[in-house]
């Protein structure tokens, strides 16, 4: 059999997706059911255990191919980036309304009725994909979800036209592995979540998006060439550039997106022992 990504592969020893009939061994072959994410945010872990680690999250309106749901756990594989893990199976519902607008924002917050000053909902991050019925003055009526401002929203067919500007929105973010969101992301996370709001859908960890970004840029040791927007990779961690000299990267030296010297997050990285920069990728 020929070895796939098993972050991107819907296959257990007991349990595999139909379409992999032939592709992969497993007891058990299973057609799946298209979900769709109800809560903000959702973890997902590679075991069925709140303590295991978080590989990513899935956000509110995204849609989920299971495969099985068992004991309060769902697994299955997200259809935006085909990551594949284990989620809380009540986090999940049927597809409903067809999605009509997006969150554009860090962070928009959702009331019972057209006011600011009623009791929050909900708290939907950048991404998520919402129904939107009507509009009430500011706000426009969602949904499931209540009432969102207006200007934090845009239609799911419309890109954002600087990636990078949204990427700037998460500066001072706390470091969060696995997170996706304003409340914690992770070096990966930022990239694609700032892609995505620009209509570049990518795949969810560095090594995947090196390998899928743009085309390389030939640089020497002095980093001259760079642009803003290339992406900058090292083994197992992403950057993205503001401009010639200047990187901004989710990280564990600041604990958070941080701004700073190519230059110097270069050499303090390669000081650490996690190597030099392994490429640079150009839309």
């Amino acid at each position: 059999m020929p070895r796939l990504d098993p972050r991107l592969t819907p296959a257990r020893p007991d349990l595999a997706a139909g379409h992999l009939r032939g592709q992969v061994e497993a007891a058990q072959f299973v057609t799946g059911r298209r979900m769709r994410v109800i809560e903000e945010v959702i973890d997902l872990r590679s075991r069925p255990n709140p303590e295991a680690g978080v590989d990513t999250q899935a956000l509110y309106g995204e849609e989920v191919m299971v495969y099985e749901d068992h004991e309060g756990w769902a697994w299955g594989q997200l259809l935006a980036d085909q990551y594949v893990g284990y989620m809380p199976a009540n986090a999940l519902r049927a597809l409903g309304a067809v999605a009509t607008h997006r969150v554009s924002v860090p962070r928009s917050f959702a009331y019972p009725r057209a006011s600011m000053k009623l009791p929050v909902v909900t708290a939907l991050p950048l991404g998520a994909r919402i129904s939107i019925v009507e509009t009430q003055g500011d706000f426009s009526r969602s949904a499931d979800n209540g009432f969102i401002f207006s200007r934090h929203l845009a239609p799911v067919t419309e890109c954002a036209p600087d990636f990078v500007g949204i990427a700037e929105m998460f500066l001072h973010v706390p470091y969060l592995w696995g997170g996706k969101t304003s409340l914690g992301l992770d070096c990966s996370g930022l990239a694609q979540i700032a892609l995505a709001a620009a209509g570049v859908a990518m795949p969810r960890d560095s090594d995947m998006l090196q390998a899928a970004f743009g085309a390389a840029i030939e640089i020497g040791d002095d980093f001259d060439g760079l642009q803003r927007g290339d992406l900058v990779f090292w083994k197992g961690h992403c950057g993205i550039m503001r401009d010639a000299q200047t990187l901004l990267h989710a990280n564990g030296h600041h604990m958070m997106v941080a701004s700073e010297p190519l230059r110097g997050a270069a050499d303090r990285i390669l000081a650490k022992s996690y190597g030099p920069v392994t490429g640079v990728r150009r839309m």
